[in-house]
């Protein structure tokens, strides 16, 4: 098939048949019909994310390449940072984002165990994971409704001397306080990560600067799992405009490395074999010389290669997340006696991940979400809930350390009991927001 063809013609033809059986068999344009399963979350693509998979997989370099110097590139560019790593999960960019906090080279400021972190409950747990995971202390504190974020009020009462940071997610996309929580760790000389996994694209506006969100703490993460607001399957992504934090992330991204040399590449400081490091004898391959504890949390080109397709629809994507938004919130307008309806934070402009409901006194959750989802629209709860009333916290909950929680978490224990959401994902159409807004109306009219 390919006697007499140059390498470059072949891969041509190649990728000209795979964008025509992904606009042949993968057409996402099905029209919508009332009673179709609507799920929360979905993949939006075209031919564009498959040839530059199918592109990447005829280098057979598997590996970090050239579409993750690509990738890396064009995210940093979209945000406004100066550095971007990407990574194998979100979860693992949490990970890395935390263990930065740990390195050495931090001197008085880096996190120890037994050390304190600022968190909230009321979320996903792999914010939380690696303090504990580490030997740290998360600290607790409520969140507010309808905002669904961290109490800025009860900052100052989880201070404590052993205070090192502030690690927060913006939930479904609505941006916590930032303004409140960045002059907080300002003053009291604390780290800020900013949890940014659900709110790519969210912008929030600071001293009259408007900035993405992840990047006005000291180091942002996202994920690009598939119902996230872009997506490589599996993948993650950190990112910071901090040298320091930048060098010692892409040492415990890359297995805790010394050497900042990329996959295949050899010697780019010019002194691989003459410098001694630790006690080890002088001139020992650079290559090989572990400053950190860490590990391979690299993620593979060909995910990188969908990344670039995905980024270049992005902001597509984003404005249709605030349109459904939008469109979802104006047909639940005087439902307001049964149900709170999410509202964005202060000078946030949110890209909302979902449509986040809590039910007042009197209605039933659960026989709503029933409904809802007989009706064939998926739900989800706010994720954790409330963290520490999850089996994996029964063994420090049982010993009464490990953690600690100030004040009540009386919002936490609602969004726990009270509260669920429903999707807003790119490639929703007018007739499906409708359908749910439909569907919601028509539980209170029937009960």
């Amino acid at each position: 098939m390919f006697k007499n063809k140059t390498e470059q013609e072949a891969r041509n033809e190649i990728l000209q048949m795979v964008s025509e059986y992904c606009d042949t068999y993968h057409n996402q344009n099905k029209e919508y019909q009332e009673g179709d399963r609507i799920p929360y979350a979905s993949r939006v693509y075209d031919h564009d994310e498959m040839v530059n998979l199918v592109d990447s997989s005829l280098d057979f370099w598997l590996t970090s390449g050239r579409y993750t110097d690509e990738f890396e590139k064009k995210l940093a560019e979209y945000l406004n940072v100066r550095f971007c790593s990407l990574v194998n999960s979100g979860s693992s960019a949490n990970l890395l984002a935390f263990m930065t906090l740990t390195s050495p080279l931090l001197g008085e400021r880096r996190v120890n165990r037994g050390d304190e972190v600022i968190t909230v409950a009321a979320g996903f747990p792999t914010t939380v994971t690696p303090m504990i995971q580490y030997g740290a202390v998360p600290v607790f504190v409520d969140v507010t409704i309808p905002g669904y974020n961290i109490d800025v009020t009860k900052l100052e009462d989880a201070l404590s001397p052993k205070t090192k940071a502030v690690m927060i997610a913006h939930t479904l996309g609505n941006p916590f306080d930032l303004k409140a929580v960045k002059e907080f760790c300002t003053k009291n000389k604390l780290w800020l990560i900013e949890d940014n996994c659900d709110a790519l694209g969210s912008t929030y506006t600071i001293d009259g600067v408007t900035k993405q969100t992840g990047t006005i703490g000291d180091i942002g993460t996202s994920s690009f799992y598939p119902p996230h607001h872009m997506t490589m399957g599996e993948g993650g992504a950190v990112y910071t405009n901090n040298p320091v934090l930048n060098k010692i992330a892409r040492s415990f991204r890359d297995w805790g490395r010394d050497c900042v040399c990329n996959p295949g590449q050899d010697n780019m400081c010019g002194h691989r074999f003459d410098r001694q490091y630790g006690e080890l004898p002088i001139g020992y391959d650079h290559k090989y010389v572990y400053s950190h504890f860490g590990y391979n949390l690299k993620a593979t080109d060909m995910q990188a290669a969908i990344g670039c397709a995905q980024l270049e629809k992005f902001p597509t994507f984003v404005e249709r997340r605030k349109e459904n938004f939008r469109r979802m919130k104006e047909g639940l307008k005087g439902l307001e006696e049964y149900l709170i309806l999410p509202e964005a934070t202060e000078n946030s402009d949110p890209s909302w991940f979902g449509f986040l409901i809590t039910c007042k006194e009197g209605v039933d959750r659960n026989a709503l979400v029933q409904y809802i989802e007989d009706k064939g629209v998926q739900t989800r709860m706010l994720f954790a809930g409330n963290l520490t009333k999850h089996p994996c916290f029964d063994e420090m909950r049982a010993e009464g350390k490990g953690y600690r929680i100030v004040g009540d978490l009386t919002n936490t224990d609602r969004i726990m009991n009270e509260s669920f959401w429903v999707g807003l994902y790119p490639g929703m159409s007018e007739k499906k927001i409708d359908y749910m807004v439909k569907v919601i109306r028509n539980y209170f009219e029937e009960n």
